[in-house]
């Protein structure tokens, strides 16, 4: 953009100075006598000044004309083929840029959605356990109930079997000990209910 503007300022100045410079020799021409003291190349009165006025005029106008026809339309349009390249590449960043925004800001979503989802993966992983973990104690305690039941059940029996054989055997050796003590066998169901009585008042 500055180079086009300072093509342009030199156009304009060209376009300014063309005119002064082909005028040079009409002032010459007008003002034969015109001379500044010490300044030989001012003498417009030399046929040789003269001559290099309208040369250099004459070159100087056919500069202007094949940069202003030729070289400044080539260099403007170059500029401008750039200007809009700049402008072409800027804008496929612009998209690039968003589309980019966009790609982290759906990865983003991903990740939160992924760590959603594994939380709520694990949360009912814990919960499942937590139920197994419920279901077998349950199990457990109900297995050890009626495995308690039965051995409670066991006991009873093994302790009324005991009991029964103890009381038999007091029995019988009641009546042995009588029979040898008096000599007289005791009636059975005189001793049976007193070792019944003896028994019970023990707690057996």
């Amino acid at each position: 953009m500055a180079r086009a503007v300072m093509y342009d300022n030199i156009r304009r100045a060209g376009t300014f100075l063309a005119p002064s410079a082909l005028a040079l020799p009409l002032m010459a021409m007008v003002a034969p006598g015109a001379r500044a003291e010490g300044m030989p190349q001012l003498d417009f009165g030399n046929p040789y000044v003269i001559g290099q006025v309208i040369w250099g005029a004459g070159i100087f106008l056919v500069l202007y004309l094949l940069l202003s026809r030729s070289a400044l339309p080539k260099v403007e349009k170059v500029l401008s083929l750039r200007r809009q390249t700049i402008e072409t590449d800027l804008g496929i960043a612009h998209k690039a840029k968003t589309r980019a925004d966009e790609a982290v800001a759906d990865l983003h979503e991903a990740r939160r959605k992924a760590l959603a989802d594994a939380q709520a993966n694990v949360d009912k992983v814990v919960e499942e356990a937590r139920l197994a973990a419920a279901r077998q104690t349950e199990e457990m305690n109900a297995r050890l109930a009626t495995e308690i039941q039965d051995a409670e059940t066991r006991i009873a029996q093994a302790r009324g079997q005991a009991l029964a054989s103890v009381r038999e055997i007091s029995t019988t050796t009641a009546e042995t000990l009588i029979h040898q003590l008096s000599g007289i066998a005791a009636p059975a169901d005189f001793v049976t209910a007193k070792v019944g009585s003896a028994a019970a008042a023990r707690g057996l």
